[in-house]
């Protein structure tokens, strides 16, 4: 095997191991609630505080690895996720599993914003590219369901402190190896774009953006620290927004969204990631809280729409992006995500798996298995090798912070349809229920606005073109030439 296709490996090893972490500990919040004695209010931080760095620090992460080397950036990122996990699972307070969860946001942003960069400058091949796409698909969309699957066989045969040591071997693996199989190129330097006042306002924009939305369950839409706090970061954002446009070295330069494919391919894929995450965090909780699942019936509950998944994307998707184009192969798959969820809002307190959980599993897991190598090939269309870091960086952070603040407020809308029906008598089950119903509802939604955009923004074209200029190439002063109508 080439050496190119071990470094899509490793690459994707990584990605496993930090989009695992998004969900695996979803079944296992039970057992950490009852062993460090964590509040209702509390416990939502050991996801939070994962999800709060995860998502702020992913653009500069990816610009770093296109200022320093990719090689480099990323195993400092798995060097630091995977010290934060032995925290995490050696963690006997509150604090310390808090605190280490925050930690391993930070590394877990900059391993992954740099690992679909490495893919862009070693994949130039149309073919070659919609293959590694497939399976960097896979990875990415089927981290969540594996990880709801391996965090309940883990929590219910051992305990919960293995969701987090696991990561150990992994991480290891994933360093060594990078060490021997990622050729380590030195970055395009500081004087092209350490734009580090950026990176402060883009990053805390975000952070304080993830932040307020998780709050609202405890706040309320209305409040003034919720309105407050939105203000301040949509503030942050425009300064940052404005500052990219005006200095000579920006962090994230906005020629990258004049391809109308990249730009539509980045709001899709968060409203898309939205309305997934609701289908597995709320799932997983109306398969426990509901039906009356344990951790590991959890797990296995999920395991159909993972094999589903990879099957569709390592052993189709190439084939169908070659042969249709990446955008025609996202409209049907959106479809089916959306179906999926609407089969969801429909499931009784007394369902069934085989006739009420399992078609819609199935259904979720064809879509997301032939839309998100698509996806990720549309998105990346417009990237140049020294921009591929920004590129990747940009991916991941409309993925996860979409991911983020759609799942909160689609939690924030099922606590709010339960209470109510509980106030006003519902049995705590159908109220519970009903909540969830109203969210996949809305995830829906969701997934229909992006299949607008995927219908009425994006380009139809066999295989992207990828804008891969010659290591040396520049464009304008000192800026990397950049196709506007990549894709």
């Amino acid at each position: 095997m080439e050496r190119k296709w071990w470094t899509l490996l490793a690459s994707c090893i990584a990605i496993f191991m930090l989009l695992l972490d998004v969900t695996i500990v979803n079944v296992a919040l039970p057992s950490i609630r009852q062993d460090l004695g964590f509040s209702e209010t509390s416990l939502a931080w050991v996801v939070n505080a994962y999800l709060l760095t995860y998502g702020g620090f992913l653009l500069l992460g990816g610009r770093l690895g296109d200022l320093y080397g990719h090689r480099r950036l990323f195993l400092a990122g798995i060097a630091l996720f995977t010290l934060a996990s032995l925290a995490c699972g050696l963690s006997t307070t509150q604090w310390m599993l808090v605190t280490a969860r925050t930690v391993q946001g930070v590394g877990g942003a900059v391993a992954s914003a740099v690992s679909l960069s490495l893919m862009v400058t070693l994949f130039t091949e149309p073919a070659e590219r919609a293959k590694a796409m497939g399976v960097f698909g896979f990875v990415a969309s089927g981290g969540g369901s594996i990880g709801v699957l391996l965090g309940g066989v883990l929590t219910g045969t051992i305990n919960w402190h293995w969701i987090f040591l696991i990561n150990l071997p992994i991480g290891i693996l994933t360093a060594w190896l990078a060490l021997r199989l990622v050729e380590n190129r030195e970055g395009i330097g500081l004087h092209h774009g350490a734009d580090f006042p950026g990176a402060a306002l883009i990053t805390v924009s975000l952070m304080l953006g993830v932040f307020t939305i998780l709050q609202v369950t405890e706040w309320g839409w209305g409040d003034v620290k919720t309105l407050g706090l939105s203000a301040v970061s949509a503030a942050l954002l425009a300064l940052f927004i404005h500052r990219q446009a005006t200095i000579a070295n920006p962090l994230m330069p906005l020629r990258l969204f004049r391809s109308r494919n990249v730009a539509g391919a980045n709001v899709l894929q968060a409203l898309l990631v939205a309305g997934m995450f609701g289908m597995f965090f709320l799932g997983a909780l109306y398969l426990q809280r509901v039906l009356g699942y344990d951790a590991l019936e959890v797990g296995l509950a999920f395991l159909p729409t993972t094999v589903v998944m990879g099957t569709l994307s390592l052993g189709f998707s190439e084939k169908l992006i070659m042969r249709f184009g990446p955008r025609n192969m996202l409209i049907p798959g959106m479809v089916l995500v959306g179906v999926a969820l609407l089969l969801f809002a429909r499931t009784p307190v007394d369902g069934s798996y085989l006739a009420d959980v399992l078609p819609p599993m199935l259904l979720i897991g064809v879509g997301i298995g032939i839309s998100f190598p698509a996806l990720m090939t549309v998105a990346m269309s417009g990237a140049t090798p020294s921009d591929a870091g920004l590129a990747s960086g940009v991916v991941n952070t409309s993925a996860q912070v979409g991911g983020a603040i759609g799942l909160a407020v689609l939690a924030t809308l099922a606590a709010e349809r339960t209470s109510a029906l509980q106030d006003g008598g519902a049995s705590h089950a159908a109220a519970l229920n009903s909540g969830f119903h109203l969210a996949y509802l809305v995830g829906a939604g969701l997934v229909g606005i992006a299949l607008l955009i995927a219908i009425f923004v994006l380009r139809s074209e066999p295989m992207p073109a990828m804008a891969l200029e010659p290591e040396h190439a520049q464009g304008g002063a000192g800026e990397p030439a950049y196709s506007s109508e990549a894709g």
